[in-house]
């Protein structure tokens, strides 16, 4: 390997330093989908808080019941759910109670509605009639079923879901401690940069670069916010990120970090960042640092070097400063099913793939040229070709890296 590379383990491992983990923060329920508890999630009340009916109908003691026939009983109260004030039951009577209601002292068993002679709206009746006798704790919810107040519930590490979420409320959590939302800054860099939608002048060019980018990192959990262009100008972009930068986490530039003339990223980050070059292909030119005292890391400036160097470096290393274990994407040995193809010795390649999961196999999506988006595009995988290996060929095992679209 040439001297001037550095390896993508090594700036992988030097990005995820530089971004380290996050400090974790209380959450408000509303706002921690997907987010990793910090803390172990504890029962602050026991589940469920009150011994309560599973089911619209009668509280009974179970002993007041006929061992065969039908039993009637006086209906002495009528419970509702939400009632915080309940008699206990007197032998020998029934109380109506709807589902959730808390079941009165002395009271062991509801028998359902649908096995009584009272309908299921309306007051409740003087008395009631049980056609059968249904066993003893029939239909009711004992307090602390699930867990007990102090119980450890979720453990710290876990991906809270919406179930996860619905649990913490349900034990009297109104926030939880997670990794936060790391905050991004994206600006894409270059004179001929346009905005979609305005007109083209000859030698002009679409920005795309902080579309794609701001969308793969709302897709992990971030809270990503892109820039107005800034032209090749180092005052410009000073000013412009001092502006913009209070308040993020992190900020990401495309574009201005090749060897040739007006590299604005670098001629500007110079001091505070370091370029270096990655073995990789697509993605070589690759910065990372600091403006003041921001994380800033610096991409390429072609779209599928953006794509592959967001892949490799940046969203293993955001998962990480928001607390993922697991930050690698899915994927598999599989099986090339393409021509043979070449690969620069020393460089690990990632070529777009079309990936055929049950068999295992993948074929090449378009060339390997970074300027090729709409292969991209239509891509399901990345194919992960070894520094070491010079080629690839039918029937070769490789590495595969699934993309969303193929989950």
């Amino acid at each position: 390997m040439p001297s001037a590379l550095i390896s993508v383990d090594e700036y992988a491992a030097r990005v995820r330093d530089l971004l380290g983990v996050a400090r974790p923060t209380d959450v408000p329920l509303a706002d921690a989908d997907a987010l990793v508890l910090a803390d172990d999630l504890v029962a602050r009340v026991a589940l469920p808080t009150f011994d309560n009916s599973a089911m619209d109908g009668y509280a009974v003691r179970h002993a007041d019941l006929a061992a065969d026939g039908p039993t009637t009983l006086p209906v002495s109260a009528d419970i509702p759910a939400g009632a915080t004030e309940v008699a206990p039951l007197a032998p020998g009577s029934a109380a109506r109670i709807m589902t959730g209601a808390p079941v009165p002292d002395g009271a062991d068993t509801v028998v359902p509605v649908e096995l009584t002679d009272a309908a299921q709206t309306g007051a409740a009746p003087a008395q009631v009639t049980v056609a059968e006798r249904v066993a003893a704790g029939k239909h009711v919810r004992p307090k602390g079923e699930e867990a007990a107040a102090g119980d450890v519930l979720l453990t710290a590490g876990t991906t809270l879901t919406p179930a996860a979420l619905g649990l913490a409320a349900a034990v009297g959590h109104a926030t939880v401690l997670a990794y936060p939302r790391p905050r991004v800054l994206v600006l894409s860099t270059g004179s001929e940069l346009v905005r979609p939608g305005e007109e083209l002048l000859p030698g002009q060019i679409y920005e795309s670069n902080s579309v794609q980018l701001v969308a793969a990192l709302t897709r992990i959990g971030a809270r990503a916010r892109a820039l107005n262009l800034v032209e090749d100008d180092v005052a410009a972009f000073h000013a412009r990120l001092r502006d913009e930068a209070a308040g993020a986490d992190l900020i990401i530039t495309s574009g201005g970090v090749s060897a040739g003339a007006y590299e604005v990223v670098k001629d500007a980050l110079g001091g505070s960042v370091e370029f270096v070059k990655t073995a990789m292909q697509p993605g070589m030119p690759q910065g990372c640092g600091l403006f003041e005292s921001t994380p800033i890391i610096t991409l390429p400036g072609n779209p599928v070097s953006v794509f592959v160097s967001f892949e490799v470096y940046v969203r293993p290393a955001l998962l990480a400063w928001m607390g993922v274990a697991d930050t690698e994407r899915p994927g598999f040995v599989g099986t090339w099913a393409g021509a043979a193809q070449g690969s620069p010795v020393g460089k690990r390649q990632f070529l777009r793939g079309e990936c055929d999961v049950p068999s295992g196999s993948v074929t090449p999506v378009g060339t390997p040229p970074s300027h090729m988006l709409a292969s991209l595009a239509r891509a399901n995988s990345l194919v992960v070709i070894p520094e070491d290996v010079d080629s690839v060929n039918p029937g070769d095992e490789v590495e595969i890296w699934l993309l969303d679209p193929a989950l």
